[in-house]
């Protein structure tokens, strides 16, 4: 059930309607929009009674949702979310392209402002990188867990980006969320359905990847889980899926992100570097993803790749890196994007291990 609010609402009236679902036994989800705003209610087992919403002082209307995803959908906020970061000007879903990159994980301090470095000159916003790593060997390295992140929140006041990286248990998630700006919830754990519960009582933006198998469906449900809870402020991440090929790591999917963007309000960037598994093929992949909609781009970056501890040869060089946000930029004008030039101010304070 969808709540709309009239356009000349009040706060009030809002605040006043909320009750009143509470009241019925259900659980309110007010979204604002550009106009006016929506409240979504869960929590029903079957349809809500509309005249005990539609009476009250500011309702324009009272519509059944009938799709499983409610808070998700576009029939609950018609226009585009862009989700915002404390502090800065950054944003993804907004008219400017989003640049994450970093390295597959955090190896030690000067690995990591060595590549943050490189990334924030080269446009990057967000820095990327693994303090914990879910890995297919239990003998591979599994990251420097809280020491990685304590790393990673030095390069963020060294060189004004915001981090994101991975939380996969309850436990790190907590650690996540107290050194990061971002939370990711990498494609194994798509349908973690407590730890998506858990990010969703967090007020940390969520990226979720989808799953190496999931349908469009499925990643979607995933991003009510977290909405459910009350955190709005999801990403999705398309980073390529199983399929019978063996030239690429992944197939990229390029064909859900125009999909996506019709069924829901929510940004969607895609990741690269995880669907090729090689270097050479990055790039390009990263120019389709931009070309046919989506909101920004994840990609590996390391400065010794073929030293990496992970994913080595699926990483930029920052050389490399630099040239395709160029490309990207040129792309962006076609599509109706932007995206910033470098940074031209680093900290006064960074130091950096050349």
């Amino acid at each position: 059930m969808l709540v709309l609010m009239n356009v000349n609402a009040t706060d009030e009236q809002t605040q006043a309607v909320c009750k009143r679902v509470e009241e019925l036994g259900y659980r309110p989800h007010p979204l604002p929009g550009a106009t006016r705003c929506a409240i979504g209610i869960t929590g029903n087992k079957g349809a809500v009674e509309a005249d005990a919403l539609s009476q009250l002082p500011g309702v324009a209307e009272v519509i059944a949702v009938s799709k499983p995803y409610k808070l998700v959908s576009r029939d609950m906020k018609s226009e585009d979310t862009v989700v915002r970061f404390e502090g800065s000007d950054a944003t993804v879903g907004g008219e400017e392209l989003a640049m994450m990159a970093g390295p597959c994980s955090v190896e030690s301090h000067d690995q990591l402002f060595r590549v943050a470095e490189k990334v924030a000159e080269g446009g990057a916003r967000f820095l990327r990188g693994g303090a914990f790593k879910p890995r297919t060997s239990p003998y591979a390295f599994q990251g420097m867990g809280e020491a990685g992140l304590e790393i990673m929140a030095e390069a963020r006041e060294a060189f004004g980006l915001l981090v994101v990286t991975e939380a996969i248990c309850h436990e790190s998630l907590a650690l996540v969320d107290q050194y990061a700006d971002m939370i990711q919830i990498g494609a194994r754990n798509m349908q973690n359905f407590a730890l998506l519960k858990l990010a969703g009582r967090s007020r940390k933006p969520v990226l979720l990847k989808r799953g190496m198998a999931a349908t469009l469906d499925e990643l979607l449900m995933a991003a009510e889980y977290i909405m459910s809870e009350g955190n709005y402020n999801v990403v999705l991440c398309e980073r390529g899926i199983r399929t019978f090929t063996d030239h690429t790591r992944n197939t990229l999917d390029v064909g859900i992100v125009p999909a996506v963007r019709k069924l829901t309000h929510l940004p969607i960037i895609i990741d690269p570097s995880h669907a090729a598994g090689k270097r050479d093929k990055v790039v390009p992949l990263a120019r389709a993803g931009v070309a046919v909609g989506a909101d920004g781009v994840i990609v590996e970056v390391h400065c010794d790749p073929d030293r990496a501890l992970s994913d080595g040869a699926q990483s930029l060089y920052p050389e490399q890196f630099a040239a395709m946000v160029g490309d990207l930029r040129k792309i962006g004008e076609i599509v109706g994007r932007t995206l910033s030039y470098p940074q031209s101010k680093i900290h006064a304070d960074a130091v950096v291990t050349k």
